[in-house]
């Protein structure tokens, strides 16, 4: 399989968002966990009709990349509405994350697609992968979890990102303990395989790489756009299923959750693995697009992810 890592300044733009964290992002998380849980959650949902309008008045970089991406779904160029949409709707989701994480779903009308999926799992009694994206709100899949007792989930992540998490956990709920397995250490997936085997189901999200990561590039709308081969090789070194999750966000307080089947590597010959990867990221890629159209504010990729800013830079370079 081959990497589309050709150049390094190409890796730089494919981690642009490890290194330039989502503006505002944990500001925004710290002050809401103060006002919300001292006003109520419809109280102080005023607040983020202001704190959106700050974002719109300052959009930084992060703008840019909304712009394109709004404009991909929507068809059309989006308005000033449509990028208040875009940052009210990532704004509504921080907000929902600290009653979720304090347990109060009883605020929340959630339903649930393709619940099968879960159930199929417990009953043979084995893991699988969860693999999701940015989009929506990964705390209301969580609710699933209240439903099914017997269903031990974790979450595989760079170790970075688990330390961010875990401190985010903490500051909204020191109570609350999440089994998090960390990339990048020589025995991940030896811990990987042994939680696999235990049944946990393991969950991932696989829209963002890190610049040493190896990527392909599939269409995504239309175009070109390199997502992390990684995750999808774990599931088929380990012969797993892998499931699409999203929880997308439908206003006021309702959440759609949707689970896919997307692979399943149990029975992929080993001469047929490269292959097999490919087609899932591809179905990856397709289902990710399907739930944007479905809820076109949702996906909270705030950079330039079909590195459009770099390819305007490069033919400008070229001209010279």
């Amino acid at each position: 399989m081959q990497s589309n890592r050709p150049e390094t300044q190409d890796s730089m733009a494919d981690s642009q968002w490890a290194v330039r964290p989502e503006r505002g992002s944990m500001f925004m998380l710290k002050v809401m966990t103060w006002i919300s849980l001292r006003l109520g959650r419809s109280t102080s949902r005023m607040v983020l009709h202001l704190i959106t309008i700050y974002f719109l008045i300052f959009p930084g970089a992060a703008r840019s990349a909304s712009r394109d991406y709004l404009q991909r779904v929507l068809g059309r160029r989006p308005s000033l509405l449509d990028h208040y949409k875009h940052v009210f709707t990532f704004a509504s989701t921080i907000h929902d994350r600290v009653y979720f994480i304090n347990d109060r779903y009883n605020l929340f009308d959630i339903r649930v697609n393709n619940e099968e999926l879960i159930h199929n799992i417990l009953e043979e009694g084995r893991g699988a992968f969860l693999i999701g994206a940015h989009l929506g709100s990964f705390e209301a899949i969580r609710s699933t979890g209240r439903r099914h007792r017997g269903l031990h989930t974790a979450m595989v992540m760079f170790e970075e990102n688990a330390r961010k998490l875990n401190a985010t956990l903490k500051a909204i709920n020191p109570s609350l303990q999440q089994d998090i397995i960390p990339l990048g250490h020589v025995d991940t997936m030896l811990t990987v395989r042994d939680r696999l085997e235990e049944g946990t189901v393991l969950s991932m999200l696989a829209d963002r790489s890190l610049s040493d990561d190896i990527t392909l590039a599939v269409s995504f709308f239309g175009q070109p756009a390199n997502f992390p081969i990684g995750p999808f090789r774990m599931a088929a070194l380990l012969r797993q299923p892998v499931i699409f999750m999203t929880g997308l966000y439908l206003g006021t307080n309702r959440y759609e959750i949707y689970f896919e089947q997307l692979a399943d590597f149990s029975q992929t010959p080993l001469q047929e693995r490269d292959q097999a990867i490919q087609t899932a990221i591809q179905r990856y890629a397709s289902l990710l697009e399907h739930y944007c159209r479905l809820a076109p504010y949702n996906w909270f990729n705030f950079f330039d992810f079909w590195q459009t800013n770099l390819v305007t830079q490069n033919s400008t370079t070229n001209k010279k």
